[in-house]
């Protein structure tokens, strides 16, 4: 079942919030204060989104048994909206329990602006994508569909995957406690990587990179060194490089991960800033 896209505009003046209104009173919902939502009740919601479906030929009614508003057009699948003034788990719930009535369920809300609302708008599209359910945005007294109810068919991100593969595969034990948070920084196996060329040049001095590649068994040693997300190498002359001060302390740490077979070097820590390639 496909809404189309129709819009409908209500005179301002027959409206229970004018436009200075809107301005003027802030939004009732954290949510919808924090993403720029405006301040509507959810009656407000409901003429503009009964319009936008008797637009459509449906006959619409609201407060029918637990559902918001209940819209039927001749042998179609009933269509179930529900209203809110903000997305919610509790709203999603509501969705997810509709569906057991009809396949065609919609949640309403007002539409926001800025960053923090389309980043929120985004991710629970995704939401309502996967659940099957559909979405209408109202802003002010205009409803719009900007999206219909249908069966979750992901996409396989197969690059993603391939990544994630890797870097499980790559990274030596377990050194991070599940949940914690990126700002803690985390153990990855590019750090590893770096911390084992740290300890071995701490050890050996200033060196070529396919010397250090040879001895540490990280193979992309020199572009790593080159690149230097950590601070943590210096170049002293083509191809040879060294640790910095920064690199000393790294290398000298107690706190770290376990070398490669068959090194016997020290663990060492791992840095606060992540590289911008992992």
């Amino acid at each position: 079942m496909m809404l189309r896209c129709v819009l409908w505009w209500q005179d301002s003046s027959k409206s229970s919030m004018t436009d200075s209104d809107a301005a003027r009173v802030p939004s009732p919902e954290a949510e919808a204060s924090a993403t720029g939502a405006l301040a509507l009740r959810e009656a407000d919601l409901s003429e503009p989104v009964k319009a936008l479906l008797r637009a459509q030929g449906y006959d619409v009614k609201g407060e029918v048994g637990a559902a918001d508003l209940v819209a039927c057009k001749g042998d179609d699948p009933p269509v179930i909206v529900e209203l809110k003034r903000g997305f919610s788990l509790v709203l999603f719930h509501q969705a997810i329990d509709r569906l057991r009535l009809t396949e065609a369920v919609y949640i309403a809300v007002p539409e926001g602006r800025g960053a923090r609302w389309v980043s929120a708008l985004k991710a629970n599209t995704a939401l309502c994508r996967r659940l099957g359910l559909g979405l209408i945005l109202v802003h002010r007294h205009i409803a719009r569909v900007a999206l219909d109810p249908g069966p979750y068919a992901p996409r396989a991100a197969k690059r993603r995957q391939a990544a994630l593969l890797r870097e499980f595969a790559r990274r030596e034990g377990d050194p991070n406690a599940a949940g914690l948070p990126a700002s803690a920084g985390r153990m990855t196996a590019y750090r590893q990587d770096a911390q084992r060329i740290a300890r071995w040049l701490g050890e050996t001095g200033a060196a070529k990179g396919a010397d250090v590649a040879a001895a540490t068994g990280v193979a992309r040693a020199t572009r790593m060194m080159a690149d230097n997300h950590y601070g943590w190498f210096e170049r002293v002359t083509k191809g040879i490089y060294r640790l910095t001060p920064r690199g000393v302390a790294a290398a000298g740490d107690p706190m770290g991960v376990p070398p490669r077979e068959g090194s016997e070097a020290a663990p060492a820590p791992e840095e606060p800033r992540q590289a911008r390639s992992e």
